[in-house]
């Protein structure tokens, strides 16, 4: 396989193996249908344009096929993509796997979770400890391989819980600097704020909304999975309402998703470094292959800004 997605740049000549992530068929101009493919492997993600399509393209492009491309690597309204030159589905004599294209988050799955089991072996308060235990064990097989969201940051195999092991060592820095923050609803808070999205999400590969995302999303999800690990341990008092609204307020805001604003000292931290993790992830994605002295592409979900990277920036990025 040639060098991954992330290292190409504008004007690179590409012949390689590519999996088909997405595919969305539209009608061009001229009448004819084409396909929209979102193209990855370990490095990222690009798309490319199949014009003129047939039907036996539609039935052999679809989401999670393995395909091999010639093409070019050019630039259109700001963003990069494969100008396609050939393209042609693969077999068992290509001797490629989709276990080859998906990335994966650069710590293992093991070291993580025994990460996230010390923050919770250091909570003081038992029902916070029980609850985020309890929850946590139930989900721990999907929490382990689920991404943490459809696309713009962490989303990759194991991304959710790489969301959360960098959010525990942010709240963990900010809890020893400001000694005044309840060290165990900061550290409940972070693990249990997206756990929902284990339901919400159908998977780390060609991931989608299931029904129960796109009916109650993973804010609702987890609100009442606390609800109920609380009532299965036998737990009531104020714990269980505070830990219910870290979880609906960790968006902030209505129109971005939050049923409630944060009114309580840890809710409005929370958000503050689940922001911070998800938009440092998506810049160092969106410069992983900028070189120093350009500007990376536009990145939609941080007001289409572009991002310059310092001519004195040698050392690449390690992500």
């Amino acid at each position: 396989m040639s060098k991954g997605i992330r290292y190409h740049q504008v004007g690179d000549n590409v012949e390689s193996y590519f999996l088909i992530k997405t595919v969305t068929k539209a009608i061009a101009s001229n009448g004819k249908p084409f396909l929209t493919l979102i193209l990855g492997d370990q490095t990222g993600e690009i798309e490319a344009k199949l014009w003129g399509c047939s039907p036996d393209d539609e039935a052999a492009f679809v989401s999670k096929a393995i395909v091999h491309i010639q093409g070019d690597f050019i630039e259109y309204r700001g963003r990069n993509q494969l100008k396609i030159s050939s393209i042609r589905p693969t077999s068992t004599m290509d001797n490629v796997k989709v276990a080859d294209f998906v990335r994966s988050a650069p710590l293992s799955p093991e070291d993580m979770l025994d990460q996230v089991q010390q923050y919770i072996f250091d909570m003081n308060n038992p029902n916070i400890q029980r609850i985020t235990r309890h929850l946590l064990k139930k989900h721990q097989q999907a929490f382990l391989e689920s991404p943490a969201a459809t696309k713009n940051h962490h989303e990759f195999v194991s991304g959710l819980a790489y969301h959360v092991v960098s959010m525990l060592k942010i709240a963990r820095s900010l809890v020893e600097l400001y000694p005044s923050l309840d060290q165990d609803l900061l550290f409940s808070g972070v693990i249990l704020h997206d756990l929902g999205k284990v339901k919400e999400l159908s998977g780390p590969i060609d991931t989608t909304y299931t029904l129960e995302g796109k009916l109650l999303g993973h804010i609702s999800i987890m609100v009442n999975e606390i609800g109920e690990a609380a009532k299965e341990l036998g737990i009531e008092g104020e714990e269980v309402l505070i830990l219910q609204h870290l979880v609906l307020s960790h968006h902030s805001k209505g129109e971005w998703g939050s049923p409630k604003a944060p009114v309580i000292r840890e809710a409005e931290v929370l958000h503050m470094i689940d922001n911070i993790d998800a938009k440092i992830n998506m810049m160092d994605r969106a410069l992983e292959r900028v070189q120093p002295g350009d500007f990376s592409e536009r990145v939609m979900a941080l007001e289409n800004r572009s991002f310059y990277k310092p001519s004195f920036h040698e050392k690449p990025l390690d992500i």
